[in-house]
């Protein structure tokens, strides 16, 4: 029976979790408090990094489930503790002072005394976990064949990962090989974690990175694409480099995602270098207006035919063309959806929101007597 469910709750996981499912939480739960995040949180993610390690280690977590964090900290059980009465008849050791007891200590000497002995004083959990324990924790986490942090089966030229639905947050580091040193084992080339951009020391946070608007079209985060941007840096001389980033667009990504190219920026008179950030802006459509992964597009049509009926074609944003018909009156502000006509997930691409067709009546301002007369005598 598992004596604390402490590190359990701050993973939101079960106790009989296994290790697909505590990398799953951990993945979720660190980067939504992740230190670089606008929901970060320091000590939360120290914790949370820390359950992971303790769960996610066989030996540790056997302790911890039967003693608890403090046990579990240490890497051992907790420290036995024996009373001892008069002689070794009672259950005590046997009379008599002793020297020590493999490294432990006791107090309390002579026949018939009470004394404790402690069998690992002095072993293991000297070190206590620390933020940079938290950041090595989420830097060396393994994502082979995941393709990204929280799930996402993305994975590109520098790599990417991506945290939520709402808000995408990636990161490169620069097209290094084999990613940045320390960063994740089986990651895409020049793969690089929030933790792992611009020099950080421990307890302290990482430089503000330099952010850059990233205007991009409708159609372009429709389809995907690949943008190359010259920066120019400052390089550890203090003289000016020009330096040419290549973003690779992916599709079904929003306007708020941000993409980091890790230790790009200037470098600082302490070593530490800058982080550069694009921030997806998305340009106005003159077609068609994205509201989530669906994509809103107005249709006019004549007076007549809001009472007759038409058929239209139109094209959609991927260039296809869609039939649109009506035999039925309708009145202006009409809407008929259309599945998987819409944005890519960024999740999925292969799967599409909708697209939702809006009818705009030209209604006449004013009629004619002899329009007037030909209504009155159809209606």
């Amino acid at each position: 029976m598992v004596k604390d469910k402490k590190l359990y709750n701050l993973l939101g996981v079960e106790p009989t979790a296994d290790e697909s499912a505590l990398k799953k939480a951990y993945r979720k739960m660190a980067l939504k408090y992740h230190p670089d995040k606008p929901t970060g949180d320091e000590e939360k993610f120290k914790e949370l990094s820390e359950a992971f390690d303790i769960l996610s280690d066989k030996d540790k977590r056997a302790i911890y489930d039967e003693y608890g964090l403090e046990a579990a900290r240490s890497g051992q059980p907790p420290m036995p503790e024996f009373n001892a009465g008069a002689g070794a008849g009672s259950g005590g050791m046997p009379g008599g002072g002793f020297g020590g007891f493999n490294g432990g200590t006791f107090n309390g000497f002579g026949n018939g005394g009470t004394y404790t002995f402690r069998t690992n004083a002095g072993g293991g959990g000297g070190h206590a976990f620390n933020m940079e324990d938290a950041f090595n924790i989420f830097n060396q986490f393994g994502m082979g064949g995941m393709g990204g942090m929280g799930g996402s089966s993305r994975a590109g030229p520098g790599g990417v990962y991506d945290d939520s639905d709402e808000d995408d947050y990636y990161r490169y580091a620069g097209g290094m090989p084999g990613g940045m040193p320390g960063g994740m084992p089986g990651g895409m080339p020049g793969m690089s974690c929030m933790g792992g951009g611009a020099k950080r020391r421990a307890g302290t946070r990482a430089l503000e990175p330099h952010e850059v608007k990233l205007p991009v079209s409708l159609r372009d985060l429709y389809t995907g694409t690949t943008k190359k941007l010259k920066i120019t840096r400052r390089t550890a001389s203090g003289t000016r480099e020009p330096t040419v980033l290549e973003i690779n667009i992916k599709p079904g990504w929003k306007s708020g995602t941000k993409i980091t190219f890790a230790g790009k920026g200037d470098v600082q008179p302490d070593g530490s270098v800058q982080d550069v950030v694009f921030i997806v802006e998305e340009k106005p459509d003159p077609h068609f207006k994205r509201e989530g992964n669906n994509l809103h597009m107005k249709v006019n049509i004549s007076f007549k035919e809001s009472l007759l009926g038409f058929e239209k074609i139109i094209e959609t944003i991927d260039g296809k063309k869609l039939k649109l018909s009506r035999s039925t009156p309708l009145r202006s502000g009409t809407t008929v959806s259309y599945p998987d006509r819409g944005m890519p997930l960024s999740k999925d691409p292969k799967k599409h929101g909708d697209l939702v067709i809006e009818y705009v009546v030209d209604a006449p301002t004013s009629l004619t007597s002899a329009q007037k007369a030909a209504i009155a005598d159809n209606f």
